[in-house]
């Protein structure tokens, strides 16, 4: 019973995250450096509807689902949050500096206190201790952003694309934008290049 039962859970999971059954899913670390992209066309983006899902929801990550969602129809794509092929949008916001656009909250204007509540429980620092909070290649507050489309019926990943950028948490969405335009601009052929990060 245990068995069944075992595998039953594998074969939903393996239903559940299609990417990740075969093998494709963004390994932390891996891809392209810091200000540039890198596009996998295993085929070109058929011309058929694409659901474009978020993997998870913020107000930055609704925007720029927006801008793909543009994109794919200017390809002559029918576009929707169901049937068709499906995109999964990867959003990944980074500030370890500890700036407006922490990762537990919405970017753009917002600070720690926003989000802090009384059980928040907050911590003095520690008298004669600093912590040095910048990461080691002096990247600064990072913007990720990874499209997988593949097909609903076998889960076949037919076209990938990375891109990252430094960005502060108002310059955020702006460096979004200018990630998915170049992603765009070049979607039909493998490419690793500059991801068109604004100054």
């Amino acid at each position: 019973m245990r068995i069944a039962a075992s595998l039953m859970a594998l074969l939903a999971l393996g239903t559940a995250m299609p990417a990740q059954a075969q093998g494709v899913g963004q390994i932390p670390g891996s891809g392209p450096k810091l200000g540039q992209l890198e596009i996998k066309a295993y085929q070109a983006i058929p011309k058929t509807k694409v659901a474009v899902q978020l993997t998870s929801d913020s107000a930055l990550n609704r925007n720029l689902r927006r801008e793909v969602m543009v994109r794919l129809a200017r390809r002559g794509n029918e576009v929707g949050f169901s049937g068709g092929n499906v995109m999964r949008m990867d959003v990944q916001y980074t500030d370890l500096l500890g700036g407006s656009g922490v990762t537990r909250g919405p970017v753009g204007g917002y600070t720690d206190k926003d989000y802090d509540g009384p059980a928040a429980n907050p911590r003095p620092p520690v008298p004669g201790v600093t912590i040095d909070r910048s990461p080691p290649n002096g990247g600064g507050p990072t913007l990720r952003i990874t499209l997988t489309l593949y097909t609903v019926d076998g889960g076949k990943v037919l076209w990938t694309a990375t891109g990252s950028c430094k960005a502060l948490a108002d310059n955020a969405q702006r460096a979004g934008e200018a990630m998915i335009n170049r992603i765009f601009d070049a979607a039909d052929n493998n490419t690793v290049g500059d991801a068109g990060c604004p100054l």
